[in-house]
């Protein structure tokens, strides 16, 4: 297969953009794979017309970008080529489409790949409110959703389909990763991005550190997109709070973290919780000003020989 230079190279922000890719979306994509074998083997006509396809839906150039968009893609390929391009003599297809984080583009998108595509299995899906309209395309028209990036715990609790499966990580995860070892650094206050993910990793962070003791005080919703946080980390300053538990992801996160710096708030004693990053929000962030910051990963590249040589 025929990468781009930035991919093959392993290099730079792009080298732990691929890893989380290759993790999530790669495995998902194999583990599709695998379950179309017993059912063409019996005869099933029902995987589509003679062709595996499948649709890697995400952000292509938008704040999620980095975490998902052309590297999803090309995880999925990578999947399909292990495979060999085939299945029982059935070509593997991997299409894929930019929903630009909006629920209305998405569910247009993926109603016309099943429809006049023939798409068997939607993957990745990045932004929770995307993510959980197309968990309603996939019951309605048994569709498999493969959930990589999208991350609502909803998606598996009072949205579950049993066409629906979550890979990598959810905000139940993230939030017991994180906020119960630290519910006692608290008290807590939240910066959210106010659509359904953000919503969510607020939820269950907030259950998990009250659970373990801990102390929520409150906090403030942002629009998704948002370049300046000043308002907003001025509140969370001015709350009392000891740990800013930070319920958003992608560019957000990123400017909201490289903002507190600049506002000093370590200085005046608070703490940044990071509750949904990866390792090339670090590198877009910096060392220097990222320093102190918790977060909880789903997959590190550098963790050991296996990881590293995945």
């Amino acid at each position: 297969m025929n990468r781009p230079a930035e991919f093959r190279s392993g290099s730079g922000r792009m080298r732990g953009y691929m890893f989380m890719a290759n993790f999530g979306v790669r495995a998902a994509v194999a583990a599709a794979l695998v379950a179309a074998v017993p059912a063409m083997a019996a005869g099933d006509d029902a995987i589509s017309d003679g062709v595996i396809k499948i649709g890697v839906l995400n952000d292509m150039s938008g704040i999620y970008a980095d975490m998902a968009g052309r590297g999803s893609v090309i995880a999925a390929e990578m999947a399909a080529e292990e495979f060999g391009g085939a299945i029982l003599g059935k070509p593997i297809v991997i299409v894929s489409g930019d929903h630009q984080n909006k629920p209305d583009i998405g569910v247009t998108l993926v109603n016309r790949w099943i429809d006049e595509e023939q798409v068997d299995v939607i993957a990745d899906i990045p932004t929770s409110s995307v993510l959980l309209a197309v968990q309603e395309i996939g019951r309605q028209k048994n569709r498999l959703v493969l959930a990589s990036t999208g991350g609502s715990s909803d998606f598996t609790g009072q949205a579950c389909a049993p066409t629906g499966i979550h890979w990598t990580y959810d905000t139940y995860g993230l939030a017991v990763g994180t906020g119960l070892p630290l519910a006692d650094q608290g008290p807590w206050y939240f910066l959210t991005a106010d659509y359904a993910f953000g919503h969510a990793l607020e939820r269950d962070t907030k259950a998990a550190v009250e659970a373990a003791g801990g102390k929520v005080l409150g906090g403030v919703r942002h629009p998704q997109g948002t370049s300046d946080f000043s308002s907003f980390l001025l509140q969370a300053q001015g709350s009392g709070a000891r740990m800013i538990g930070l319920a958003n992801a992608g560019a957000d996160s990123v400017n909201a973290i490289k903002q507190a710096a600049e506002f000093g708030l370590a200085a005046s004693g608070l703490r940044l919780a990071g509750l949904y990053l990866h390792i090339t929000d670090i590198h877009a962030i910096g060392l220097e000003t990222a320093q102190g910051l918790i977060m909880t990963q789903a997959f590190y590249w550098d963790l050991n020989d296996e990881t590293r040589a995945f």
